[in-house]
């Protein structure tokens, strides 16, 4: 196999294994509270302990993929053109 034709696979392998997941799994863990809905601070003691809720959540700790994201929208314009 070429080099470029390998490359081609890996991409093909990788776009599709996203594919896969976000429509099994349109929801993955958010990234600023990292899935806890909120974050954790620390008292003068140093011990943790509940901060606020996470903004960008709110607070449900899930957040819908990117790879979702853009097949809602384009789904939701499709729709909208042919009707």
């Amino acid at each position: 196999m070429s080099l470029p034709l390998l490359a081609a696979a890996c991409l093909l392998i990788v776009t599709f294994g996203y594919g896969g997941k976000c429509w099994l799994s349109p929801f993955g863990d958010c990234r600023k509270c990292r899935g806890m809905g909120h974050e954790l601070k620390t008292n003068r003691k140093g011990r943790l302990k509940r901060g606020r809720d996470c903004r960008r959540c709110k607070a449900t700790g899930k957040r819908i993929r990117v790879g979702r994201w853009i097949y809602n929208r384009a789904a939701r314009t499709y729709r909208a053109g042919t009707r």
